[in-house]
């Protein structure tokens, strides 16, 4: 039986991929040792470096005036980095459209003041965001933070950061961890652009942070050494042993999206993906979501059943079906249904296939 894992985080990764590190796991590059045990200052790991920010730089077209940083402590991590690194006057605006949103808030206010808005409009059970140009963003501010893509609320923002009504004097920083590299974006749009990497990049653990070096200056002395953007780039990620296999994964997954036609094909497959789960979602007299189209997340897809007495059953026998990881977070309940780049759209069918027979089986009892 074919499984098909539909985890939030950590997610699956390209089969191919995966392979290729089963291959070279004991012996990498006939180096006689695993790419884990080589030094991180050896010429052969330096190549894996260098080969995995080109990758990412040629996927996502990021000007040379952006650097690459790989970071550890995951996207929480960088609750803590931006506010810590971009601090200037003391107060940044917060967008808040979900859960992750509103757990940065909470560790932005441990360093600055926070003014945060939340952006949420509930319409006939339906979740919007307010459009960017309806967001209250302060010119003092130091900068505006937000999430592209809740993934606990399946909510996704889909307008540039050119819709909002302030100047880009304001910073533009965005939570990017689970929708990164899964449709074309305009990196110049924002100024900092950071997403852990458990979700279409490689294993929990490691942040990648895109930021305008014009913002590298802001990186104060008084920040922490390991959490400094500054000295990051000054020591090429390399202040501290980096994370070395999480760095040599995420280069073979650019290599893969290179090698299947970039970012630019995969969104389509990503759209297809989701539009296919959707329109069945939407034809069920059993499912529902209860987010508005336009902000409806090609990332992750969430649903509730409405007699939500049958949620155990669905999750078991979705699991008897190799459909794993399908139930909803904690804090929302339902389900969730996570596609990210490594999902085949086979897996899509085969998850439709199985709502529609789940939902007749219970429809004639």
């Amino acid at each position: 039986m074919t499984v098909y894992n539909f985890c939030a985080g950590p997610a699956m990764l390209p089969k191919e991929v995966m392979q290729k590190v089963q291959s070279e796991l004991l012996d990498w590059q006939n180096t006689g040792c695993s790419v884990m045990e080589m030094s991180h200052r050896s010429p052969e790991f330096i190549e894996v470096y260098e080969q995995a920010v080109a990758g990412l730089k040629s996927l996502m077209k990021i000007p040379d005036d952006y650097s690459v940083l790989f970071m550890q402590g995951g996207g929480r991590g960088q609750f803590s980095s931006v506010p810590l690194n971009l601090k200037k006057n003391g107060k940044a605006h917060y967008v808040t459209t979900g859960l992750w949103s509103e757990d940065a808030v909470v560790e932005g206010n441990k360093f600055l003041t926070v003014e945060e808005q939340d952006c949420r409009v509930v319409v006939n059970g339906k979740t919007s965001i307010l459009p960017l140009a309806e967001w209250n963003v302060s010119e003092e501010s130091d900068f505006i933070h937000y999430c592209l893509n809740e993934t606990v609320d399946g909510i996704e923002i889909f307008e540039s950061a050119n819709q909002l009504l302030v100047t880009r004097d304001v910073p533009r920083v965005i939570d990017m961890s689970s929708n990164i590299l899964s449709r074309v974006i305009d990196v110049t749009d924002y100024d900092l652009i950071y997403a852990g990497a458990q979700k279409n990049i490689g294993p929990s653990g490691m942040a990648i942070v895109i930021i305008n070096n014009a913002l590298l200056n802001r990186s104060s002395e008084s920040v922490p050494t390991f959490l400094n953007y500054a000295i990051t780039k000054a020591k090429d990620s390399m202040y501290n042993t980096p994370p070395t296999f999480a760095i040599y994964l995420s280069k073979l997954v650019f290599d893969w999206l290179q090698k299947n036609g970039g970012v630019e094909a995969i969104e389509q497959k990503n759209r297809d993906k989701a539009a296919i789960l959707y329109q069945a979602i939407d034809n069920s007299e059993l499912y529902e979501n209860r987010v508005a189209e336009q902000n409806r997340s090609l990332m992750n897809v969430t649903f509730y059943l409405k007699d939500e007495s049958l949620n155990q059953c669905f999750i078991d026998e979705a699991k008897a079906n190799g459909i794993v990881a399908i139930e909803g977070h904690r804090s929302v309940g339902g389900m969730r249904a996570s596609i990210y780049n490594a999902m085949p759209i086979e897996g899509v069918k085969a998850l439709v296939e199985f709502m529609k027979t789940f939902e007749l089986k219970h429809k004639t009892k």
